[in-house]
């Protein structure tokens, strides 16, 4: 049989191209340049291609290049997985947990999904990373998280997905808003002021879906970086939004007098879900956690 790609080679590939600088590569490989550089050039020897080119100010990838490393960090993340198995099996519900939360779920539920993990895995280490959704779902196809919990409708690849519940947006909007106040639809809406969050967040992405209005890239005033700012910027009176179910019962809201919540016929909606790899080691971890995420939204609708 003909040689084979070793995983450290892949690595160095891997490393390579996300900081195209083989100084900086080698030093998070925890090698020197000369042996990443060997690693790198043995690999081009044995797929019988050249994946790098380097000159003295650049370094990019080739075509082919790219294509190696979309796989080689499949093959990456099913080792660390293979490696993480044996240890599943013979201490189950044991070590380190990666979970990647959106933001627009992360501040509501944290607090309660610490405590109920604390109580149904007590020897599990949960580590939290939040960010947006095209990025932890990019970090766990390449192995950095073991699970994540995002909204959909989204993108989840051949990714597993397991639903954790359904809501519905509801319209926050300034008590002094007559338009708002007295809509029972997004028919009955202006839309020009339907504020929303800035582009990355999987929220914005499903409020539009509802709302038959362009995506105005010209108008700063419908976007925001955070739920917090979109907040004040509806108490502000500069416009109305819409919110997650699991924000409006939150002091953020109630704490606000100059603020109103109501749900909206025929409104959009999201579905809040548990994802993970088809070849996770943690199936165990998965379906506790699952149940747990479950019980935390059931409590908060």
């Amino acid at each position: 049989m003909a040689a084979l790609p070793s995983l450290r080679q892949l690595s160095y590939l891997v490393t390579l191209s996300e900081t195209l600088h083989f100084t900086e590569a080698a030093r998070r490989s925890f090698v020197t340049q000369s042996t990443l550089s060997g690693g790198i050039m043995e690999l081009e020897r044995l797929l019988g291609g050249v994946l790098v080119e380097r000159d003295r100010q650049n370094v990019r990838l080739t075509p082919l290049g790219e294509q190696v490393v979309a796989r080689a960090r499949v093959l990456l993340a099913d080792a660390q997985d293979l490696m993480r198995l044996s240890r599943e099996m013979s201490e189950p519900l044991t070590g380190d947990l990666h979970l990647g939360i959106i933001p627009t779920i992360a501040p509501f539920i944290l607090s309660q999904l610490l405590d109920e993990v604390h109580k149904q895995l007590p020897k599990i280490q949960l580590h939290l990373h939040e960010a947006q959704s095209e990025k932890i779902v990019e970090k766990l196809e390449h192995g950095n998280l073991d699970m994540v919990v995002l909204a959909l409708p989204f993108d989840t690849r051949s990714l597993k997905v397991a639903e954790i519940s359904k809501e519905n947006l509801f319209l926050v909007y300034n008590r002094v808003d007559q338009n708002a106040a007295n809509a029972s639809s997004l028919d009955d809406l202006d839309l020009s002021r339907l504020m929303l969050l800035e582009e990355g967040h999987c929220l914005r992405d499903h409020a539009l879906s509802a709302c038959p209005i362009g995506e105005r890239k010209n108008d700063h005033r419908l976007k925001a970086s955070s739920l917090p700012t979109l907040v004040e910027m509806v108490s502000a009176n500069l416009g109305f939004t819409l919110l997650p179910e699991i924000s409006v019962h939150t002091n953020m809201i109630k704490a606000d007098a100059h603020l109103a919540v109501k749900p909206v016929t025929a409104g959009p909606s999201r579905t809040l879900a548990l994802i993970t790899r088809k070849s996770t080691p943690l199936q165990s971890e998965f379906d506790v956690l699952l149940q747990i995420l479950q019980k935390i939204m059931q409590n908060l609708h």
